[in-house]
């Protein structure tokens, strides 16, 4: 079924303003009204489908949307009789309470023509995280235009009024039982369309820059974490708020300590005479001062070994977490003769006592073959 276009059915052009359309409505609704016409059914369809498209064509928000979309806007439960209309201010005043300026037609247009977010990935070594970090980073982003200061207009030209949302700066379409509303693609959400627009921006207001902006970056970032510059994104469109700048951290690999929240981790190797004996390490910690961690006689691989307050700042808090030395018993490989000599005396004697967990694992062993 082809549907009559509203324009034809009313016989004004598209570029017909608000006083045409009502003139030619009137005309042809008195035309066509089924009481001049004896009850006549083809005339009585005529005539609500002439109130169809008046009531669609005397509101710039319905008129704009059919005029992107036809009738496919108002489809799945959607119309232009008393129902559909009361339908329609009645979602947007329950839409309104809700999320506020935001999805009311009467709030203020300072979203709409908002420029973007951007994200910049930022790479820190740990030592910057402890830190902190004062950085210069470049970015690419719109700018305001600086020959029309960043309005869009060229010269003394006065703004006019949007044609396409009638100086609402918002379209909406009722689909369904849902108030479908947006910025209008036309004027950005100003309301007003720029007459003689600025040549270098096109009337946009904003141009592609690259610049240079000084961040302060905390101590105690970790990987993942968001950073938000307020206002540092892209321009908005003829001097509407500019979008927010989002830096994401990431931790270069660090040759000593992992990571863990605000706990650093490192696995230090001891060689077996130091691990039975018992003696004393240092480490360099992630603050360049040195750490001296003592080592228990008779520790064992694997062991953790804890130092309060050694570790990683706590972002947006006082004080640092603690530093976790895991040791490592190294077996030595490459012995001299004498050292060699000197462990088999040490073999001689030994009773199985020196080594607990040893003794007992075999024992287990022993009982299990029937020994």
């Amino acid at each position: 079924m082809v549907e009559t276009d509203f324009y034809e059915l009313l016989g004004v052009e598209r570029t017909a303003d608000e006083r045409t359309i009502k003139a030619a409505y009137r005309k042809m609704a008195m035309d066509c009204h089924p009481d001049r016409h004896g009850g006549c059914t083809d005339r009585e369809a005529k005539f609500k489908a002439i109130n169809e498209a008046y009531d669609c064509l005397k509101d710039p928000s319905k008129r704009a949307a059919y005029d992107r979309f036809g009738k496919a806007a108002f489809q799945n439960g959607g119309g232009f009789g008393g129902g559909a209309g009361n339908n329609f201010d009645g979602f947007s005043d329950i839409f309104s309470s809700i999320f506020g300026d935001f999805m009311d037609p009467r709030g203020q247009r300072q979203n709409a023509a908002r420029g973007a977010d951007l994200r910049y990935d930022l790479e820190l070594t740990l030592e910057e995280a402890f830190a902190g970090k004062a950085a210069t980073i470049e970015i690419e982003t719109l700018q305001p235009c600086e020959p029309c200061g960043g309005d869009g207009s060229r010269g003394t030209s006065q703004p006019q009024t949007c044609s396409t949302c009638g100086g609402a700066g918002k379209v909406r379409a009722q689909q369904g039982f849902f108030v479908v509303e947006r910025g209008c693609p036309a004027c950005y959400g100003h309301g007003v369309t720029i007459a003689d627009p600025c040549p270098t921006c096109e009337g946009e207001g904003r141009l592609l820059k690259r610049r240079s902006l000084n961040i302060q970056v905390p101590a105690g970032v970790d990987e993942g974490t968001r950073i938000r510059v307020a206002s540092e994104g892209e321009a908005g469109v003829r001097g509407a708020p500019g979008g927010d700048l989002y830096l994401f951290v990431h931790l270069k690999r660090h040759p000593i300590f992992q990571r863990e929240g605000t706990t650093l981790v490192a696995e230090c190797p001891v060689s077996f005479t130091t691990a039975a004996l018992g003696g004393q390490i240092t480490l360099c910690g992630i603050d360049g001062q040195p750490i001296d961690i003592k080592i228990p006689a008779g520790i064992q691989s694997g062991e953790m070994l804890r130092q309060r307050g050694a570790g990683m700042s706590v972002l947006n808090g006082r004080g640092r977490g603690d530093l976790v030395t895991r040791v490592l018993v190294e077996t030595p490989t490459r012995l001299s003769a004498k050292q060699k000599e000197l462990l088999g005396e040490f073999r001689d004697t030994e009773t199985g006592e020196e080594c607990p967990a040893s003794k007992s694992f075999f024992s287990r062993i022993k009982e299990a073959l029937g020994h």
